[in-house]
């Protein structure tokens, strides 16, 4: 950028900017037509999600986000979400944000920690105009301590064991939704016993209280996964609950109707299921 058009800033600010050293920022610009490719492979080879059928001429990962069964069943029992203010914690990638904007939702406020992904939401609001959702770059811990709003339906997909607190995070979503739907890895001795890949990455157990609530605390480490595109929690490592006693948790924090879906004890990365909480 010429000198004139940078004189806004000041000249000490000039000659800072100045010693700022790029390395390979060519290789950084875009020569070819301007296109949601070209957007989309700034994350060349990152990307998690398919991109859903309509846009097939698209390019991005290998698993079906944009159209998960589990968010459709989670819809679908909880009545539908349309003219309904949605929280959705750890949006990833956008695809579950595009699934509740595609089933009528009147606002989704989606928050996301890990700024890769959280950047990878915007360009996919943009490729799909996801003008309901409001994609905010943050710890959703943080905001729901703040938090006074209510939300008629919370997503929660794929962060509750994620979590050093679990139970924290069931409790402060008990404050702001009666609708609550999760999926998320448990802890089960007898099939982690026989997972290898599952086995080397938990480190003991801990009883623990909160809010009244005790319960068991599996200490699961990241390890080798925080040296490649890591999608986890914010640290090191997380805390595993166990099946029934998330069940039995949601029941403490008032949540009467359980229903279960998509019970796995053969996954690869551990037993899981998806559970929808409502008052």
């Amino acid at each position: 950028m010429p000198d004139q058009e940078l004189s806004f800033l000041g000249r000490s600010a000039l000659r800072t900017l100045k010693r700022l050293r790029f390395p390979g920022i060519l290789d950084q610009m875009v020569t070819s037509y301007p296109s949601e490719q070209n957007a989309l492979d700034i994350f060349k080879n990152e990307w998690s999600s398919k991109l859903p059928l309509a846009r097939s001429d698209l390019q991005a990962g290998p698993i079906p986000l944009f159209e998960d069964p589990r968010v459709h069943w989670a819809v679908c029992e909880a009545g539908g979400v349309a003219n309904q203010r949605v929280l959705e914690l750890g949006p990833l990638e956008g695809g579950h944000t595009y699934m509740l904007q595609e089933r009528g939702a009147a606002s989704i406020l989606a928050i996301e920690a890990n700024t890769r992904a959280f950047l990878k939401c915007l360009i996919l609001k943009n490729i799909f105009n996801l003008h309901k959702a409001d994609f905010r770059c943050g710890d959703f811990i943080s905001f729901l301590r703040q938090n006074t709003e209510r939300f008629d339906f919370v997503l929660a997909t794929g962060v509750l064991y994620h979590m050093t607190s679990p139970v924290e995070l069931l409790q402060l979503l008990s404050r702001v939704t009666d609708r609550l739907f999760m999926w998320t890895h448990y802890y089960d001795e007898a099939i982690i016993s026989g997972n290898p890949n599952v086995l080397r990455l938990m480190a003991g157990s801990t009883k623990n209280t909160h809010a009244g609530f005790t319960h068991t605390l599996h200490r699961y480490e990241y390890k080798d996964a925080l040296k490649v595109a890591f999608t986890g929690g914010t640290k090191s490592h997380s805390c595993w609950m166990e099946r029934d006693e998330i069940l039995a948790c949601l029941h403490y924090f008032g949540y009467g109707d359980i229903r279960i879906a998509f019970d796995e004890t053969d996954h690869l990365h551990g037993p899981c299921f998806a559970v929808l909480a409502q008052r």
